[in-house]
Formats: structure tokens, sequence, C-alpha cells
């Protein structure tokens, strides 16, 4: 990589601040390195009115380096609370990983396997279930594989679309699953039926690299472009401003 090529982290983080793109005054709730790059990029950039938190209950201005504290001016006061209120209204956009997802969005954070006797046990539901009810909610995978792809998920912690439909208007008329970004690709619900949808590859990577790394029938449209890549003053803010530590290759490696 020179000093001017992107690495693959950088086309993630630049894919994932592109999923807050439009959203305006609400708030950013990534939960990984990448994602957490990419909404301050997003912030700093094309999306100023972007709401962050400094990880405890404040809302901060600023742009400041991943695993280090905010140091911008207090902007406002969210107390544990106060997400409530945000959630159930829809002003938050978030951004979460899970262990398996399907090809209608519905997602598992909680357990693999049998979930009376379940193989691994992970996080559990936690908001999952509201989240994705309430306000938009975005994916971050950083590896893209059958066994997070799965056809059917072993428990739906986030709801998809074929959930929500059966469910009825309550749950599905809320239900906004935008982007689901990989360290392969970019992927939304477009397909027929709200089914995942074969958005982008990023460079170096091929579809069919990305269909063999999923365990379900992808839909496509045409031609799939290559994912934007950062521009010179993006990636200037990711090195020396938002991660000059690079925790983004932990996260996907070069």
């Amino acid at each position: 990589m020179t000093a001017c090529t992107p690495s693959r982290a950088e086309v993630c983080v630049v894919a994932c601040a592109e999923a807050w793109r439009g959203d305006g005054e609400i708030a950013a709730s990534p939960m990984a390195p990448i994602p957490t790059a990419g909404a301050r990029l997003a912030r700093a950039t094309f999306e100023p009115d972007l709401l962050l938190t400094d990880g405890e209950a404040r809302f901060v201005a600023g742009t400041w380096p991943l695993g280090e504290p905010a140091p911008g001016a207090v902007e406002g006061w969210i107390p544990f609370r106060s997400v409530f209120d945000l959630a159930w209204a829809g002003r938050r956009h978030v951004m979460m990983s899970p262990a398996q997802l399907d090809r209608y969005g519905n997602a598992n954070i909680s357990a693999i396997g049998d979930h009376a006797r379940p193989i691994r046990q992970l996080l559990g539901v936690r908001g999952a279930p509201g989240n994705t009810v309430n306000h938009p909610t975005s994916y971050w995978v950083p590896r893209h594989l059958p066994r997070v792809f799965v056809p059917r998920v072993d428990m739906v912690s986030g709801v998809g679309y074929d959930r929500a439909g059966a469910a009825g208007p309550d749950a599905a008329a809320f239900l906004d699953l935008r982007r689901v970004v990989t360290n392969l690709a970019v992927l939304d619900f477009g397909g027929p039926g709200h089914t995942m949808r074969l958005v982008s590859v990023h460079p170096g990577v091929t579809v069919d690299e990305v269909v063999a790394a999923t365990g379900f029938e992808l839909a496509t449209e045409g031609a799939v472009p290559q994912t934007r890549l950062p521009t010179a003053a993006e990636l200037a803010l990711i090195r020396g401003v938002i991660d000059p530590a690079r925790l983004r290759d932990a996260e996907v490696p070069g």
C-alpha cells in the first residue's frame, strides 16, 4: 500500500460512514472500531449534524482519535434512561455486529446452536429487538463468512423483514434495515421481498468471492460496482485524526 492507496480497512471505514449519509441530526451508535471511525468521518465531512457520544452520557463536538477521551465541547446530555426515548422516537441509527445474519436481515447476537443448550453463549438479545423495530439499523461484519451469513439464524435477536411482516404492522411499521458492510462488500435489503442484495464489492474482491462466502443466494442487479474509495481528504482524516493508532488494521488486516 502506498501513501495514497487506501487499505481494505480504510475502504470499510468509508463504507460505514456512507451508512449515515442523509441522516441529519440523529444519534449515531456504532459498536466497533471501524464503524466508530466511520461515524466520526461522516460527521467530520458530509454529515455535520450527526450526534456522537463520548461512550458514557454526553453528546460531544469535534473529531477525536479512537481509544482516546473526547476533548470536544459537550453538546448534550444523554443518560441511559434517555436512550430509550431516542430509540422509540426513531432518532438513532445503530450499527451492530451480528454473529449470524440471514437473507431477510434477522440477526443473532445471543447464542450459537440450540437455545436450550447452546454451543456458544454470546452477548444475549440485549437491545437488538427494540433497535430493529424502532429506528434505522445497519450491520458491520469484519469477516464475511458462510457461518455468519446463514440461511437461518439460530436465534432471532434483531428482527428481519420476514419476521416483522409475520408479526404484523406494529413490528413492521418502522423497520428500516439500511446497510450491511463487511470486509468484502456492501449489501442492503433491496432484493425481492426485502432480501439481501449485493450493492458493491471492495477493491480486489470479486462477486464470485462474495457469493462463495455467503450461505444463501444474494440478489444482484446488473454489473456490481466497486465500493467508493476514500478521497485524499478522507484518508488524511482517517490516518491523522480519527485513527492514528491504526486500530482499523487490527479489525480488517491489510
